[in-house]
């Protein structure tokens, strides 16, 4: 999977912006604000159907403006495909594959598999589950196409069981009603569930093995999948809850309260570990993710790194740049500020490539191959 070429207008800093690339890596140099990361958003955004970085799409409209463009144009398995998204602020988003509609948009998300690795991936350390969630999601929908179906009916219904408990003085509380609610509520949480639990358990080798080859160390990574399921049955929870989720007046137990230990040996990284240890920790996992979905798609995703270099070490920076430059991974999009770390990179390739300048929101090609 490729992008040939992509065209952007009025999307976050961008006015209008056409660029065509390279099958195997392209770079960016740049100074910040110059509109390097916002272009990989937009690269993203044709593949999961919403920006990584701003939860609302009128967030990303460039200021002063009611709408925006992008089309990207991809080869995939031999067959090239035509990706277009347009967002009104009076009417909203419509994505199309090779001129048609989506009925859906979870029916694109997958279809153009995406990692983006970025200084934004800290928040997985240093924030609440509520981010860590996020990322199984993002990750399990690109190959399960039921899973992200299955977390929005799980959470319509987590909201009416919510609602029922804050009024249970009013005419609409029924135990009869609550008891209904509760098993749909088990049927999504109990998929959900299974399906969390699979991914994290595959994807533990592949994570410790690539935090070894970037990191050169012996150190003892772990990730696990802490759900209040892993050993209980969700019904006979939310019998036992429910006196505590009355008095609360919320859902207290339940697949939206999951989320995901980090360790580095045995210790929480957060507390533990080092920045250089921790921007390993994530580019392991993202690695890790990469090569799951590779296997699993059976379509090599394309992987952004989006100003990664910083708080790498030199062994750790080789070790890196070795591995994104070999065979085994796909097209590839990097931006950085010294433009010496992209030409080590560049050095070490015996594959096509382009270097392009940033600057202004605009894109000049400086050497290729």
């Amino acid at each position: 999977m490729h992008l040939n070429r992509i065209s952007i207008v009025n999307f976050k800093s961008f006015a209008q912006l056409e660029l065509e690339f390279d099958s195997k890596i392209n770079c960016f140099v740049g100074n910040n604000g110059q509109g390097k990361t916002n272009l990989l958003d937009a690269i993203y955004y044709l593949s999961m159907c919403k920006s990584a970085l701003n939860p609302l799409d009128n967030q990303v409209v460039k200021h002063g403006e009611t709408f925006f463009v992008l089309q990207g144009e991809y080869s995939r398995n031999d067959s090239e495909t035509q990706i277009y998204c347009g967002y009104k602020q009076s009417e909203g988003k419509v994505f199309k594959r090779n001129g048609k509609s989506y009925e859906r948009l979870a029916d694109h998300i997958g279809y153009i598999p995406v990692v983006l690795i970025s200084p934004a991936d800290s928040s997985l350390i240093g924030e609440s589950g509520d981010e860590r969630r996020k990322y199984m999601n993002s990750v399990i929908s690109q190959f399960d196409k039921l899973y992200l179906n299955e977390v929005v009916r799980y959470n319509q219904v987590l909201s009416q069981r919510n609602k029922l408990l804050k009024n249970q003085s009013s005419p609409i509380y029924s135990p009869d009603i609550l008891e209904a609610i509760d098993e749909q509520l088990v049927l999504y949480a109990n998929s959900i569930h299974e399906k969390r639990q699979k991914f994290i358990e595959e994807l533990i080798p592949i994570f410790q093995e690539y935090y070894s080859l970037v990191s050169g160390m012996n150190e003892e990574v772990s990730l696990k999948y802490k759900s209040q399921l892993n050993d209980n049955d969700f019904s006979e929870l939310l019998k036992q809850k429910l006196g505590k989720d009355r008095a609360l007046e919320y859902t207290s137990t339940g697949i939206h309260r999951d989320d995901m230990t980090l360790q580095i040996d045995g210790y929480p990284i957060k507390r533990e570990g080092s920045q250089g240890q921790q921007k390993t920790y994530l580019i392991a996992l993202k690695l890790a993710q990469f090569d799951f979905l590779s296997k699993i798609s059976e379509v090599e995703p394309i992987l952004l790194l989006d100003d990664i270099f910083d708080k790498l070490d030199t062994g750790r920076l080789e070790r890196l740049v070795n591995m994104v430059a070999h065979d085994g991974f796909g097209q590839i999009f990097i931006t950085d500020t010294n433009k010496n770390h992209l030409d080590n990179v560049l050095e070490k390739v015996n594959t096509g490539y382009k270097l392009f300048r940033m600057e202004n929101s605009e894109a000049e090609l400086l050497t290729s191959k």
